[in-house]
């Protein structure tokens, strides 16, 4: 055999490998390809995972693990905390997957994304449909606690109690409903500042601020609003009318940020006090549904952990 044979041999051999290692390279395993999804979810990569579940969908269209995924790709959208996204990928897996196991967890995930964004009326509305369609107590449970805690953050303490009343009664212990009533009796804020009563208030500049408990904010607004009538009162007695009349025009500006001022200021410790207890809730009754999926369960479960 000539070299002239050899080369053109050898260089067949050397293009076989190479098309035979690419081959290789390019043989994508459905298991390993959820499982590469998976670390980028656990890891908080929240996006990269979403890229990784939608190119398991489209490979593997027939797999097992295709809700599954769906799910998890609405899950990240949750955690990544693009919460338009997350209802629009539950809603889409409800609308495919009707009544099941994770078409019912995502009523879970769109609530929650609407809590986040403050639509407290439209979460309420979604845990109502789950209570109203769910096969079985277990999963109403979980809506009726859910509600209660959406109650919480709306300020509206009744409510919440009557949602926690509404847990089953093997439930109960495990959503540690006794404790969190005993909590809303006993604890709940009971001071309360009149925001009207603060405007009148301040018609006297700083009472209205210490009607509020916001000490320095009256000082602050009695001695500015103080200083600005006595300038106003000296150069009207001087004879500067011109001068007067300016000093007057802004100080009718500071005296009414002082009243709007007085108003804002009881909002704000009323919201201050219900953010405050329901801290307290949180770290000392609350427990954590899990929306996260078993890896090897496909049923289901979520995970529920305390706080004490």
């Amino acid at each position: 055999m000539d070299v002239k044979s050899c080369g053109c041999l050898s260089l067949f051999f050397f293009l076989f490998s190479i098309h035979s290692y690419a081959t290789a390279e390019i043989v994508l395993n459905p298991e390993r390809q959820y499982q590469f999804a998976e670390q980028y979810f656990q890891r908080a990569e929240y996006y990269r995972a979403i890229g990784e579940y939608e190119r398991f969908i489209y490979f593997f269209p027939l797999s097992d693990k295709v809700e599954l995924a769906r799910y998890m790709i609405g899950l990240s959208y949750l955690r990544g905390e693009r919460y338009k996204e997350a209802i629009q990928a539950f809603n889409a897996l409800i609308e495919e997957y009707r009544n099941t196991g994770y078409a019912l967890k995502s009523y879970l995930g769109i609530s929650k994304a609407y809590v986040e964004l403050k639509r407290y009326d439209v979460a309420l509305s979604i845990l109502n449909n789950l209570i109203t369609i769910a096969p079985d107590q277990e999963i109403r449970d979980k809506a009726y606690y859910k509600k209660g805690w959406v109650y919480l953050e709306m300020g509206l303490w009744e409510k919440a109690r009557e949602s926690f009343e509404e847990i089953s009664p093997q439930n109960r212990e495990r959503y540690n409903i006794k404790q969190i009533l005993t909590e809303l009796k006993e604890k709940r804020p009971l001071t309360r500042k009149n925001p009207t009563v603060a405007g009148l208030l301040a018609i006297i500049p700083g009472a209205g601020h210490l009607y509020s408990e916001r000490k320095r904010d009256a000082l602050i607004s009695f001695l500015l609003n103080g200083a600005m009538i006595y300038a106003a009162y000296e150069a009207f007695d001087h004879d500067l009318d011109a001068l007067g009349g300016i000093i007057t025009l802004f100080e009718l500006g500071f005296y009414s940020g002082n009243i709007y001022g007085a108003v804002s200021s009881a909002h704000k410790y009323n919201r201050d006090e219900k953010n405050r207890f329901l801290n307290y809730l949180k770290e000392h009754s609350k427990i954590n549904i899990s929306l996260v999926s078993p890896k090897k369960n496909k049923s289901i479960l979520l995970a529920c952990q305390f706080s004490f």
